[in-house]
């Protein structure tokens, strides 16, 4: 009954999931059908109507996944066979905890995966990428493409203007109808503490206190993504390949160059590309792609017994990524929060049934409660974090650490976000079956540090190339972001205690405010709980080649005359956003230069 009608409300994009021939040969080749790759294969498929458009995409579809679908599901896929399972090597800063990176593994990437955040960051950052040495990616131009991707739902509502609004894109914006009672006292108690509503958060200033908007169609209730936003546009001559491994690709060279000529699969089918092949598997996925290639740093791709084709030592550096810790809160009996489902399976399935018949549910539910602020707006000393940033940043001449250091002195670019969520996130867990807490409603916050300034690396594995990759995020490798880390948490429990948020809850299950208040236990909460918020970016970075690029501002990769990538691993410098706007925007970017550039001849 439930697989149905889910099949019936969000089949009709399932047509397009038809099978490759053998050998075939395509026009584009896109390796990965994730946020960026189905954006723009089918980008390509409307502009360039007569090329054939192969997308090979490692995971399955699961267009009628409720696990998917459904918002209050979300996290639930996590871990399971639609998530790549990566995890890190243990990480020094965290006390040699090892890490998930949680990554997605099937038709829509991890646009299927997320929380389903749907924000943007200042105009600054976004000019930032030009300034590093990216010619046309700045705010006004960016701002367009991913404007292309947008239909905000909730502009000109109670909670949103019309600043940087579109709805024209596949993809839904929409604040969610489901505000928990214990969510009331967000906008009041963060105006309490100076911090102003912001209402036109997508328009270039994310400064403040806000409803924002999660990737939700409200036709349904249903997760908006890029395998049912983008694929049902795609034209004929689109095709997308499922449950496929691409093992690498094949390069020709081609006088001082190299030309794509197509991709060898892991069971040894070869498929050629007449024009490009471009990779779009991700920041964790797309520099292996490119190693097992023959295109890295030598001693890597020594070491795994590949043949070197282009020395480009960058491949696989620059991992940037944020880092995110929670502080939760028993809520009064009085409050029921999104815990409810966890225990009370009547009163879930009740809900359930809800949301299948599209009516209000608790399934629908999605954190809307953000504030994005400054060191100076959280009440921390601008100062010392930039003196901890030059000590950490040293004679580094890296961009990214560069622009990170000037961000600090701007007024407009956040450093800490903290969101409202109900319901219990955190390491400690929910309380057991049978202790006194178990059937206990809580509130969490969670916190995220901007700028993080510890950069890390992801490479092949020399014994398994392409078995899961080596991840070293190396979280909190700098005292700067130790204690950004700190005042991000000490700022989670200051909106805690200020009314009214301070009015809906009895006491505070983690870390507990008898537990955590001196200067070594701050520290040590963090150094135990601190997690990654899964925004990993720069391991194919879009940099001049002399300063740690990989690709161009066309994002050619360089020794290369047909070989892209196109998604999140391109970023040269993380910014203050959840990143699924500005991957839709990078692949509407992709899509426009490729375009141009075949009409152009």
């Amino acid at each position: 009954m439930i697989s149905s009608l889910i099949s019936a409300l969000f089949g009709a994009a399932l047509f397009v999931c038809t099978v490759a021939g053998d050998a075939e040969v395509y026009d584009y080749i896109i390796v990965g059908g994730g946020t960026a790759g189905l954006a723009l294969s089918t980008r390509l498929s409307q502009g360039l109507p007569k090329s054939k458009i192969l997308v090979i995409e490692a995971g399955p579809s699961a267009l009628d996944e409720l696990n998917i679908n459904i918002p209050g599901k979300k996290g639930s896929t996590l871990g399971t066979k639609y998530d790549w399972n990566f995890t890190t090597t243990p990480q020094e800063g965290l006390k040699n905890r090892v890490l998930a990176q949680n990554r997605g593994k099937v038709l829509g990437g991890s646009s299927a995966l997320n929380l389903m955040t749907y924000d943007r960051s200042s105009e600054h950052e976004y000019n930032g990428w030009e300034e590093v040495g990216n010619p046309g990616w700045n705010w006004k131009t960016f701002l367009k493409m991913m404007n292309r991707s947008q239909n905000l739902t909730s502009a000109n509502t109670e909670w949103y203007g019309d600043a940087g609004a579109s709805t024209n894109g596949p993809i839904r914006g929409t604040i969610n109808r489901f505000v928990p009672a214990q969510q009331s006292g967000w906008i009041p108690a963060l105006n309490a503490l100076g911090i102003e509503t912001n209402k036109e958060y997508l328009g270039g200033n994310t400064l403040g206190a806000s409803y924002s908007p999660s990737s939700i169609d409200p036709t349904h209730y249903n997760r908006s993504y890029s395998a049912n936003g983008y694929l049902p546009l795609a034209g004929p001559q689109h095709t997308v390949l499922t449950n496929t491994r691409v093992g690498k690709v094949n390069l020709k060279k081609v006088r001082q160059a190299y030309t794509a000529t197509g991709v060898t699969l892991t069971d040894g089918t070869i498929i050629t590309a007449r024009q490009e092949v471009i990779l779009s598997a991700g920041s964790f996925l797309s520099p292996g792609l490119l190693e097992v290639s023959g295109i890295g740093k030598k001693s890597i791709l020594d070491g795994a017994g590949i043949v070197q084709l282009i020395d480009l030592p960058a491949v696989g550096e620059n991992l940037q990524d944020h880092i995110r810790i929670q502080t939760s809160y028993q809520l009064k009996d009085n409050f029921t929060s999104f815990d409810i489902l966890r225990y009370n399976t009547t009163y879930a399935a009740e809900q359930l049934q809800l949301w299948i018949e599209g009516k209000y549910s608790m399934y629908d539910y999605t954190g809307s409660a953000y504030t994005f602020q400054t060191w100076d707006q959280a009440g921390e000393d601008n100062s010392k974090f930039i003196k901890l940033a030059e000590e950490a940043v040293g004679n580094s001449s890296h961009p990214a650490h560069k622009k990170m250091l000037q961000w600090l002195s701007d007024q407009t670019i956040p450093q800490v976000e903290v969101i409202g969520s109900d319901g219990y996130t955190g390491l400690k867990g929910y309380p057991a079956v049978g202790t006194p807490l178990y059937g206990k409603g809580f509130w969490t916050f969670i916190a995220a540090v901007m700028h993080p300034l510890s950069r890390g690396s992801v490479h092949i594995n020399a014994t398994d190339p392409l078995g899961k990759p080596i991840i070293d995020p190396n979280y909190l490798s700098n005292e700067h972001d130790v204690q950004a880390a700190i005042a991000a948490a000490k700022k989670c429990r200051e909106i805690a205690l200020t009314s009214p948020m301070r009015d809906v809850w009895v006491s505070e299950y983690e870390p507990g405010l008898d537990r955590v208040n001196t200067d070594a236990e701050w520290r040590d909460f963090v150094l135990n709980t601190t997690l990654s918020i899964y925004h990993p970016v720069g391991t194919c970075s879009m940099l001049p080649r002399q300063d740690g690029g990989v690709v161009d501002s066309n994002l050619k990769v360089y020794g290369t005359t047909n070989l892209r990538v196109v998604d999140a691993s391109i970023v040269p410098v993380l910014i203050s956003a959840h990143l699924q706007t500005a991957v839709y925007g990078i692949a509407e970017m992709a899509a426009d230069i490729i375009i141009s550039s075949v009409k152009r001849g």
